[in-house]
Parts: structure tokens; sequence; C-alpha cells
């Protein structure tokens, strides 16, 4: 049985680290119920960066961004997609974009207005956490 795969971006993964019960949580633990969760080392990197910052130490343990951090990482299916297109407002944001096409996925989700406001690209769909919550709904 084919699994879609889905490319999550960082603010969304965030999101759900921090916010359980929220929509972006919600959403992560369905998407890794019934989809494939695609990560390159650009996206991952970023999501490390980002999740390390001393802002959110009111908010998460070094041991639970720690596991998160594994989790993901062994779930994930990982490419190192080869491009060089621009296609969002925002340059750092493409490589989501290009690791979602490059991947075939069947959603790129986030909560970026300069990646939920691009025109389609190679028939993907760019997803809110809500968006992608309903139709995974849909699908299950």
């Amino acid at each position: 049985m084919k699994v879609d795969r889905v490319v999550i971006d960082t603010n969304v993964l965030i999101s759900a680290a921090l916010l359980r019960g929220s929509v972006p949580a919600r959403l992560l633990l369905r998407a890794l119920e019934a989809l494939r969760i695609v990560f390159s080392p650009a996206t991952f990197t970023e999501l490390e960066s980002r999740l390390w910052r001393p802002k959110f130490d009111r908010y998460i343990t070094m041991d639970d961004r720690r596991a998160l951090l594994h989790d993901l990482s062994s779930v994930a299916d990982w490419l190192e997609p080869v491009a060089t297109s621009t296609h969002s407002r925002d340059p750092d944001d493409d490589k989501f974009v290009h690791l979602a096409v490059a991947g075939r996925a069947r959603w790129l989700i986030s909560g970026d207005r300069d990646l939920l406001d691009l025109p389609a690209v190679g028939g993907l769909a760019v997803l809110t956490p809500a968006q992608a919550l309903r139709r995974l709904g849909a699908l299950m």
C-alpha cells in the first residue's frame, strides 16, 4: 500500500511541540498515523536550530526537544532535492517547495503566507494545518 508523503513547515512543527492539543499538534499526530513526513537536511536543520532557541525554554524541556527531533528524524523519509528555481517571496521558504516537489508530497503544510499564497507548483497543494486536518479526516 502506497502511503502519501507530506512536508510540514518548521513553524507548524514548532507550534505542535509547544501547544499540545492545538490544531498543529493534532495535525502532526494524524499525519504520523496516515502519512509519511519528508525532511531534507536543510529543512531538518532549520527545525533543529529554531527549536533550540532559548525563547522556547519555558515551554518545552531540552529532553522533550531531543525526543521530538529524534522521533521525527527516525520516522521520516529523507531526500536531498537539487533545485535552483525560485517560488516564494521569501527565498528561505523555497527549500520546502523543492522538497515537496522532489518527494512527490501530497501536501505542503504551513502557516506562512509566503507559502500559502504561492501559485500552483506542479500540482502541489499548500495547506494550513486546519485545512490539512480536515482533509486528513476525510481520508481516514
